[in-house]
C-alpha cells in the first residue's frame, strides 16, 4: 500500500496541512523550546521538515529526469543544514517550511506515471521506488507534528496511516540487532504485528496510534522491554 501513489499523495497533502497548522499554532518564542526529541529544540523539528522536503524533491526530479540527484551528498550535510535552519527567525522558518512543501508537491506532481518505477537511493542508502517517496515524507509530516506538541498526541494521524506506520517500524526493527521478541496488540484493531524473532517473551497492548509512539522511540513503557532505534 505504501506504494500505491493514489492513496499515498493525498495522505501527504493531509499530513502536510496537519504539520503546517501545528507550526502556525506555536508562537515565536515556542520555536525556542524544547521539542519531544531529546536535543532538538522545536525549530530543529520545523527546519529538519522543511529540508527533508527539499531532499525528496531532488529524489522526485532524480525520477522525472533519469539524473542523480541523492537527497544529501552525505550525512553531514543534512546535519549542517538543520542547524542553519533552526537558527532563522520564526517568521523566515515558516515561510522556508512552507516554500519547501510547496516545491515537493510541485516536483511530485510533474512525476508521470513511468516515473513513479524510477529507482532512486534513500539517505540511508536503501535503492527504492520513487513511488515511496510519498510515504517517506508521510511519516515525516505526521510523526513530527507530535513532536511539537507539549502531550505526545498521535490520535490525529489517520487509521490506515497508523497501520502503515506500524507495517513499516515493526519490519525495520526486526532486522535490528537486540530487537526482543515482542507482539504488538492494539486493542483497536483485529490484527498483531512482530518485532524481533523467536517467541515472543512480552504483549505490547493499547490503542494503535498509541503503540506507534512507543515503536518509534516517543513514548516510553516501561513495562515492555526496550527497543533499538527504528531508523
Amino acid at each position: 500500500m505504501k506504494h500505491e501513489v493514489s492513496l499515498t499523495l493525498p495522505w501527504v497533502r493531509e499530513g502536510t496541512k496537519h504539520f503546517l497548522a501545528v507550526v502556525e499554532s506555536l508562537s515565536d518564542s515556542d520555536f525556542r523550546r524544547d521539542s519531544r526529541l531529546p536535543g532538538w529544540s522545536k525549530a530543529h523539528v520545523v527546519g529538519h521538515v522543511a529540508r527533508n522536503a527539499e531532499a525528496l524533491a531532488r529524489l522526485a526530479t532524480w525520477a522525472r529526469t533519469g539524473v542523480e540527484t541523492p537527497m544529501y551528498a552525505d550525512r553531514s550535510q543534512r546535519v549542517a543544514e538543520i542547524e542553519e535552519s533552526a537558527v532563522l527567525p520564526p517568521p523566515e522558518l515558516r515561510a522556508f517550511l512552507v516554500d519547501s512543501a510547496e516545491r515537493l508537491d510541485s516536483e511530485l506532481d510533474r512525476l508521470a506515471p513511468e516515473g513513479w518505477t524510477a529507482q532512486v537511493r534513500s539517505a540511508l542508502g536503501r535503492t527504492i521506488p520513487a513511488a515511496e517517496v510519498p510515504w517517506m515524507r508521510i511519516r515525516e509530516v505526521w510523526l513530527h507534528a507530535a513532536d511539537l506538541g507539549d502531550d505526545t498526541v498521535f490520535d490525529e494521524i489517520p487509521d490506515r496511516v497508523v497501520d502503515l506506520l506500524l507495517d513499516d517500524v515493526c519490519a525495520n526493527l526486526s532486522g535490528k540487532d537486540g530487537c526482543p521478541p515482542v507482539t504488538v496488540a492494539p486493542v483497536d484493531r483485529h490484527t498483531s504485528w512482530r518485532l524481533g524473532a523467536g517467541d515472543p517473551g512480552a504483549t505490547a497492548r493499547g490503542r494503535a496510534a498509541e503503540l506507534v509512539g512507543w515503536v518509534t522511540g516517543r513514548v516510553p513503557r516501561p513495562d515492555l522491554p526496550p527497543l533499538p532505534g527504528w531508523l
